[in-house]
């Protein structure tokens, strides 16, 4: 047998040297709401093209006939920008279309790496200059970069159930403010969001309505088709409530509140059509990821889908505390000399992604299991409730990660609290 292990040291020098050769061209390209400036760098760190272009499909093309002169193969450039919000979409999607490799890369990066230049000078054409060097600085490692891109499609609609969490929380905050001007009782008799007590609401806005009403009409606004729509209290006690009320007339609140009802509905059947619009999507692209991760117990669909839009693939990372790290919940801690601050979460990364795992650890302490008994244990050694919380959320967040890197399900008999 030829003993190959002389060779070993030079095989993986030449790897890494090939891994290092495969980027040519180093392009950095600083966007705008109108238009968008480049600056293309060699491996060696020089100039080789600059550009200052609108967005609209004219800049496009002049981009990519400028980068294509330079470089035969596309796979030999690499194009980098910072995430812009929604500025930047089309000028990605245009340029991987043309073959070119892109990554999105997270502004607070390029701001620290800015701040390693004692020069204050701050243009569209030095921000592309100042991205292409940082493309090239991390040319060994861009893959860690280009995470936040994956699944584009998945992360939309999940930020745009979010929105609707929040606005409907909104509208639930501007009823029960009006519910307590017209009729102040009713929230502690039932849960006003039911559905057969929004459609109730929308006819009878105010204590001073459903008191002058005629009762077979109230006994008619009780009554649905839809048999799953019921309500434990009775007719009489709510009319009794509404004869004893301490409500004093509102005639604006009493025009307004059917209309605030009437969006709240809405909302509410397009949250349903935007959960399963993302459990399908998700499902179709990362169905094995979504069953492993439900299979905690208190962990749903409608958590772990948003969750693994926002987290991406997960081998993107090289650990979890790099995982830990992109979604905020790392430690920030202050120490200069003797002084010592207090630490506090770094609140730096994906704030999407953190909210979603504070509702997902939340749902995890709620049913009995070793979360449930790791959130009590360290509430028991002093921590307050959202110290122990985020410590919990540390803990899902290891556990999540070492289940999706072993492809393993969730067993709860087998969980060592640590």
């Amino acid at each position: 047998m030829e003993d190959w292990s002389g060779d070993i040291p030079c095989l993986i020098f030449n790897h890494i040297m090939e891994v290092l050769r495969m980027y040519r061209y180093f392009v950095g390209i600083d966007v705008s709401k109108d238009s968008f400036s480049v600056s293309g760098l060699n491996s060696e760190g020089s100039v080789v093209f600059s550009l200052g272009a609108p967005m609209d499909r004219h800049g496009f093309s002049e981009l990519s006939t400028l980068i294509s002169s330079c470089a035969d193969d596309p796979s030999a450039v690499i194009v980098g920008m910072e995430s812009t919000g929604s500025y930047h979409v089309n000028l990605v999607s245009f340029l991987k279309v043309k073959g070119f490799p892109v990554i999105v890369v997270n502004p607070l990066l390029i701001s620290n790496f800015t701040k390693l230049s004692l020069r204050k000078t701050k243009t569209d054409k030095k921000d592309a200059h100042t991205i292409a060097r940082f493309i090239l600085a991390h040319r060994d490692s861009l893959s860690r970069f280009a995470g936040s891109q994956g699944n584009t499609h998945l992360k939309d609609i999940a930020r745009e159930r979010e929105s609707l969490l929040k606005f409907i929380s909104a509208v639930k905050n501007d009823i029960r403010r009006m519910l307590q001007s017209t009729f102040p009782e009713l929230e502690k008799m039932c849960d006003v969001f039911s559905d057969v007590m929004l459609l109730f609401l929308k006819e009878f806005p105010s204590a001073q309505i459903l008191s002058a009403a005629d009762p077979s009409v109230i006994i008619r606004a009780f009554s649905h088709a839809d048999g799953r729509m019921r309500i434990r209290l009775s007719i009489e006690d709510l009319v009794e409530a509404a004869h004893h009320s301490i409500a004093s007339p509102h005639p604006g609140l009493e025009a307004i509140l059917p209309g605030k009802i009437a969006t709240l509905v809405h909302l509410n059947a397009r949250l349903d059509e935007i959960t399963k619009l993302l459990v399908r999507v998700c499902e179709s692209v990362m169905k094995e990821d979504l069953d492993i991760i439900i299979s905690i117990e208190g962990v749903n669909t409608k958590t772990a889908t948003p969750f693994l839009a926002e987290m991406g693939d997960y081998r993107n990372y090289k650990s979890y505390k790099n995982f830990i790290a992109y979604t905020g919940l790392d430690p920030s801690i202050y120490q200069s000399g003797t002084l010592e601050g207090i630490s506090k979460l770094s609140k730096r990364g994906n704030r999407h992604l953190r909210r979603v795992i504070y509702l997902m650890t939340f749902c995890a302490i709620r049913v009995h299991g070793p979360f449930k008994e790791y959130f009590q244990r360290r509430k028991k050694e002093g921590l307050p409730f959202k110290k122990a919380l985020f410590a919990t959320a540390h803990k899902l967040i290891r556990t999540i990660f070492a289940m999706l890197t072993k492809r393993t399900y969730y067993r709860c008999e087998e969980m060592i609290i640590s």
